[in-house]
């Protein structure tokens, strides 16, 4: 039967004021709808939890990292890039570039412009010159009109190619788990047009617990227990928000951590000059360049350490093995030298200086070689995009990326990662 067309419109008029009737949504639930929906795509958090081996996950000290991990995907481990440092990794992850083509190739580096680059130097790190081989995702989502917020990325306090995230702070190693996670919170309370809808996070605490006591240690592991705290106030803060399941989380870490005995330590001045040498770095991954007009003695020095050593594998940057994907860039160092898992490679005066600074030596190091399982790196993933209950197999941390310019509907820039090695942890739809 047809209905009159004045009919028709007096009963769907009728409907709307019907469903207009219902209790409206509650607070939360309408600013976490707000924030999503066909034509935006989900705010994405990734979290590193520096220095979080994959295995640490299996102690059953880290509840709300298990259950996520549960909930959501988990990686049998990620592979980090070479080396397998705090600052080459956390600008892969961002980049989507191994180190040897971002530039940042070690905590420590020479740069015939720049000078010296240490992690202590907050004028080389925050120099955007530094960091300008590599497009961190947060300056692609900036120029197609996201905001971005970064609580500590290594590489957000300096001006990559002129520019910041939208938020950031400095580091400061003094603000605790607890604040880190206030401030992220903070961000997503704004009003939607100042929102983020890219957001990291950044936790040190089982980083410098591992260096200073070593992965099998009380110490280790109550750092364990703070950071999963941290990320209990964190999941309880989206809940409230009604941001728990509408919000894509990724927790990684940069690499895994290796326990160091004492007294296992290389001493590389015993071995050559140093005179003879600029050295460039110490320590799991050594560096040397020829001085100026000492060229002819270097090749005798290269040729020395090239030869078997004991708890060490050096070589000329042209004949390092193809598989660290490691060599080509001008900051890498003429002689690279990689110590053995569980030892060090240092001087005299390396080793006098530490125990100055810090009373003792390290008990463990990361740094190693990339497939030493001792430096798999933790991936979980969490969130509307993601399967739930699913164990993934392991895969390398260039991959992240193109996995998040995905969920951000981002064009990625030039890089290393492959989508495809990580397309089957999200949902079909989400594919």
């Amino acid at each position: 039967m047809k209905i009159p067309s004045r009919l028709g419109a007096l009963l769907l008029l009728l409907a709307w004021l019907t469903g207009c009737a219902g209790a409206p949504p509650a607070p939360a639930e309408a600013a976490a709808k707000s924030t999503t929906g066909p034509a935006s795509p989900a705010v994405l958090l990734l979290v590193s939890i520096d220095g979080f081996r994959a295995d640490y996950l299996e102690r059953g000290l880290t509840p709300t990292l298990a259950g996520l991990a549960a909930e959501g995907v988990r990686a049998q481990w990620m592979q980090p890039a070479f080396p397998s440092l705090t600052f080459p990794n956390h600008y892969t992850l961002v980049t989507g570039l191994v180190p040897d083509h971002h530039g940042i190739v070690n905590n420590t580096m020479l740069d015939p412009v720049l000078g010296r680059f240490s992690l202590g130097d907050r004028t080389a790190v925050s120099d955007g010159r530094w960091w300008d081989g590599g497009t961190p995702i947060w300056e692609t989502a900036d120029d197609h009109g996201l905001r971005t917020a970064t609580m500590f990325w290594p590489g957000s306090e300096a001006a990559i190619h002129g520019r910041h995230p939208d938020d950031w702070r400095p580091y400061d190693g003094n603000v605790t788990p607890a604040e880190r996670v206030a401030q992220v919170l903070a961000w997503l309370d704004r009003p939607l047009a100042q929102r983020p809808r890219f957001i990291t996070l950044y936790f040190d605490d089982v980083d410098h617990a591992g260096h200073a006591f070593g992965p099998d240690s009380p110490e280790l592991d109550a750092a364990l227990r703070t950071v999963d705290a941290a990320m209990a106030r964190l999941i309880a803060g989206l809940r409230e928000r009604g941001l728990y399941e509408r919000l894509n989380l990724i927790v990684v870490a940069d690499h895994g951590m290796a326990a160091v005995p004492e007294g296992q330590m290389v001493m590389v001045d015993r071995l050559i000059r140093l005179d003879e040498v600029q050295t460039v770095s110490l320590g799991v991954l050594a560096g040397f360049n020829p001085k100026p007009g000492r060229e002819a003695s270097f090749a005798a020095i290269e040729h020395t350490l090239e030869a078997p050593q004991p708890h060490m594998h050096c070589w000329d940057k042209t004949r390092i093995p193809a598989r660290l994907q490691y060599g080509s860039h001008p900051r890498v160092p003429q002689l690279v030298c990689l110590a053995d898992v569980g030892w060090t490679i240092g001087t005299e005066g390396y080793l006098a200086s530490r125990r100055a600074r810090h009373g003792t030596l390290s008990r463990g190091e990361h740094g190693y070689d990339n497939a030493e399982p001792a430096m798999r790196a933790l991936f979980i993933a969490h969130g509307p995009a993601f399967r739930r209950g699913a164990v993934v197999p392991p895969f390398p941390n260039v991959d992240v990326y193109p996995l998040m310019t995905h969920l951000l509907a981002l064009p990625p820039a030039a890089n290393d990662g492959r989508y495809a090695d990580v397309e089957a942890m999200l949902q079909p739809a989400a594919r």
